[in-house]
Parts: structure tokens; C-alpha cells; sequence
């Protein structure tokens, strides 16, 4: 039998302090402080505020715990840039000349160069290095790189399709070292208060975490595309709890793409982008995505739609709405205004991510110049019903939902003013959208929870991003604690 004790914490937002009991993974009776009473396991709070647990709707977990490895270069401003940066990481960190070089983070949506796989042969001659885009959608490889892969590029730099296939190819670490850093990522997702997260990386995510064993937070296995027969074969449906790791493995949504993104300019959209007659790339017309989308519904899978431009966001919402089922849409950064009341008429989920918005800002002045009113929409999704939750998309942003509640709130992340303030949302309604929609601790709930050293909801932003999380607790057991 479980019996946890929580001494000295402030139950919800300006709560009063209390002690907290916890049996068999319930939150079973909340008192006075000091009430006697014996516990098998006693936290003492600290007068910190207890909280439903974190909830990242959106991760990819192996390329985040991997991205933590690799060699950053979100601080790049063009092409020739992040090869500064890469060679100076390894001039202090050289690596063996067979090794391949790898590194993350660069947005080159405004750089006044092209990355070219030349530019990597000059800098490193001979050497394997591959780059990834902070977007995850762009691959940027020497031709040392592509002959390892056995592919033949005019640029070396491989968008979309091309990028996601190329890195299935690149060596990896072995699987035994790959869970140990997942099994870190998330020890550091428990430290911020995480209790459960998404998991869509495209790989066989069920017989990933099931190999893994009992995971440090709950985790919902998304199915991807190519995986569809399979797992109708397996009989698994969204939702369903898969064996043998303690009730923490559900099955997730079934994940589509529409389109691509905003920074490498694949984003579909009803408009050109400028200086191109190109509105983005359509992944999925309607006439592959709806047959996708209705055999996976009539199999228990709810689908999981990515869309980021507003034609996209259109597409998406249309097929919901022809087939008839619940779902989600994933990013929702660009949206017609007819389509921003549909989330909530139709009953769907706006997954989102409002790390993204500051980090997109720049770019999206350019290449939605006269459209960001209606992009990152998040006030305005509020109030027309729909219901938001909040992920990283980790690694395009770190694991972490307090800087995605930050920035839900502040439209910024550095001195710069907020970007369309008027799209900011309250802290409570970003807490909410972070926690699975729970707005508060009562008895009888699920004991995923958190204590933070200080009540949130009258911080800073940046106080925001660096709120110490003093436990975590996971269906009653500690995760974490300082």
C-alpha cells in the first residue's frame, strides 16, 4: 500500500498551507497542518504550492535526448556562422576524425546565405557532418556525410521527406546507450515538474517504451504513419494502457502530416511566400489524408493531424469535419479566422507550442508578413471554446513547460516587447493547458503532482523560467525532490 505525506504545502494557486495525504496513487484527504497522523514516506514542502503535475503533449523523445549531445547552433545568424560555431566547439572538444559530427539548432529562415554542402567540405575537409534544423525539418550534410548514407545531392541540404529518411540512415548510438540518455532526459522533465508527456517520434513507439520498462513519468506512445497496419494488427487503440509498466504506457494518436514548416518555408499556406510563387508544401492532399484519417478512426485510433500554415489548418479541420471524428491538430501556428472557432465546434484538441512563438517571431514577420495577427492564436483559440494544450515539440524547444507557459503569457522571451500582446493568455489558463486541463488539488484526484518553491501565478516570466520545482510525484511516488 502506498502512504505519502505531504507536510507544509499551499494546495492551488494562492492556496493555504495544509498537509496532504496520498494513498495507492489518489489524493486521499487534505488537512490542517501538523494533523497527526503516520505516513510510510513524509515530504515536507516548505510552505511551497502544491500543483497538478506537468504535462508535455508534444515530444520527441530520442532526438530530444539525443539534441542534449549534440553540438548547438541555435545562436548562428547564417550559414557561415554555424561553421564558426562548429569549429570552435570542436577545436575545445575535438572528436575522432572517423566520427561523424553532429550538431542542432540552426535557423536559417533569415540568414543571408545558403547552407551548401561545400561550405562543410571546405571547413572540414573529408569529415562526416550532418545538421540538423532547430525545426527538425531541414538535414544540412557534407558529401562525406551523404557517401556514408549512400546519396547523391546537388546542395546537401534535404527538406521534408528527404530529411526525415536521410536520418533514419545516419549512424546512431546503440540502443542500450539511447535509453540511458532518454532514462536522463527524463529525470531532467521530472525535475521540472513533468508527469507525463507524448511521445511522437517516428519510430515503433510502443515497442520502444514497452523495451524500456517502467518509465519516471507517464508516457503516450504515438503511432506513426507507416506503422498503421501494424498496429491495427496489435489490436491497440488510443487509449488503451499497454502492459507490464505499471499503467504509465497508454497507447497515443495516430500522426499525419499535412505540411511541413514556417522556418524552412514548407509551412502550406493560402498565400505565396514572398519573393516565391511557392505557398509551402502539401504533404497530405485530401485525398490520402481523409482514408488515413477514417481507417485509423474505424480501428479506435484518434488521429493526430499536423498542420502549421492556414491552408493546412483548413485541410485538417475540413477532414475532421467529413469524417466526424475527435482528434487533434498539431501546431495550429497559422490560422484563417473562419477556421480559429472550428477547434471548438468540431471538438478538437489545438496542441501547441508557444516556445515557438518567440523563437518564430523574426522569421514570421518576413514570410507571413500582413498574417501574424492570426498566427500563434492562442487568446483567441481560448475564447471561442477550444481547448489547448501545451507541448515543446522537444528538441525544437527544451523539454521544459514552464518556458512554454512563460511565453504563453509574456508573447516574449528576451527585452524585446511582446509580440502581438493582444494573443497573450492568463497564467491560469496557461497552467491548465500544461496540466492535462486540471486547474487545482482536490481529494480524490490523481496523485500527478508538483510542488513549486513559490506560488507561480505572481512571478515574473523570467522568474517563470527558473521557478525551482521542489517535488515531483508520479501516482503517488516521488520522482524528484530537493
Amino acid at each position: 500500500m502506498d502512504d505519502l505525506l505531504l507536510r507544509r504545502v499551499r494546495p492551488g494557486l494562492g492556496g493555504e498551507l495544509a498537509d496532504v495525504r496520498v494513498n495507492d496513487g489518489r489524493v486521499t484527504a487534505i488537512t490542517e497542518p501538523g494533523a497527526p497522523g503516520f505516513a510510510a514516506r513524509v515530504v515536507d514542502g516548505h510552505g511551497g504550492t502544491l500543483l497538478p503535475g506537468l504535462v508535455d503533449a508534444h515530444v520527441h523523445v530520442v532526438q530530444w535526448a539525443t539534441f542534449r549531445r549534440r553540438i548547438p547552433l541555435d545562436a548562428a545568424r547564417s550559414a557561415a556562422e554555424a561553421i564558426e560555431l562548429l569549429l570552435a566547439h570542436l577545436l575545445a572538444t575535438p572528436a575522432p576524425q572517423s566520427e561523424l559530427v553532429v550538431g542542432a539548432g540552426f535557423r536559417d529562415g533569415l540568414w543571408p546565405d545558403l547552407p551548401h554542402k561545400d561550405l562543410l567540405q571546405r571547413a572540414l575537409p573529408g569529415r562526416a557532418v550532418a545538421l540538423f534544423s532547430a525545426d527538425l525539418h531541414t538535414l544540412w550534410l557534407s558529401p562525406a556525410a551523404l557517401k556514408l548514407i549512400g546519396r547523391d545531392h546537388p546542395t546537401g541540404v534535404l527538406l521534408e521527406a528527404d530529411c526525415m529518411s536521410a536520418t533514419a540512415q545516419l549512424p546512431t548510438a546503440s540502443i542500450d546507450t539511447q535509453d540511458a540518455w532518454v532514462a536522463e532526459a527524463l529525470a531532467a522533465a521530472a525535475a521540472r515538474g513533468v508527469t507525463q508527456i507524448v511521445d511522437y517520434e517516428y519510430a515503433d513507439t510502443v515497442a520502444d517504451w514497452t523495451r524500456r520498462g517502467t518509465p519516471s513519468t507517464r508516457v503516450a506512445c504515438v503511432i506513426a504513419k507507416h506503422l498503421l497496419d501494424q498496429t491495427i494488427e496489435r489490436g491497440h487503440r488510443t487509449g488503451d494502457v499497454l502492459p507490464d509498466a505499471d499503467g504509465r504506457l497508454t497507447v497515443g494518436p495516430f500522426k499525419l502530416f499535412v505540411d511541413g514548416s514556417l522556418n524552412t518555408r514548407t509551412a502550406y499556406c493560402h498565400d505565396p511566400y514572398p519573393g516565391s510563387e511557392s505557398p509551402g508544401l502539401l504533404e497530405l492532399p485530401p485525398a490520402e489524408l481523409l482514408p488515413l484519417m477514417r481507417r485509423a478512426f474505424d480501428h479506435g485510433l484518434l488521429p493526430a493531424v499536423h498542420a502549421i500554415g492556414d491552408h493546412a489548418n483548413t485541410i485538417a479541420l475540413d477532414a475532421f469535419e467529413e469524417i466526424g471524428c475527435p482528434g487533434r491538430v498539431e501546431h495550429a501556428q497559422l490560422l484563417a479566422p473562419a477556421d480559429i472557432p472550428r477547434f471548438a465546434a468540431l471538438g478538437l484538441v489545438a496542441s501547441v507550442q508557444p516556445a515557438h512563438q518567440p523563437d518564430d517571431r523574426d522569421v514570421a514577420d518576413r514570410h507571413w508578413h500582413g498574417r501574424t495577427s492570426r498566427a500563434f492564436s492562442y487568446r483567441s483559440l481560448l475564447e471561442s471554446g477550444a481547448r489547448l494544450e501545451f507541448g515543446s515539440d522537444a528538441p525544437v524547444a527544451p523539454l521544459d513547460p514552464w518556458d512554454g507557459i512563460a511565453s504563453a503569457v509574456a508573447r516574449t522571451d528576451d527585452d524585446r516587447p511582446p509580440w502581438h500582446p493582444e494573443q497573450s493568455i492568463p497564467f491560469a489558463d496557461a497552467l491548465a493547458s500544461s496540466s492535462g486541463g486540471r486547474r487545482g488539488v482536490a481529494v480524490g484526484d490523481v496523485a500527478d503532482l508538483m510542488v513549486t518553491a513559490t506560488d507561480p501565478s505572481a512571478l515574473s516570466p523570467s522568474d517563470l523560467r527558473n521557478l525551482p520545482v521542489t517535488a515531483t510525484i508520479l501516482d503517488g511516488h516521488v520522482t524528484h525532490q530537493i
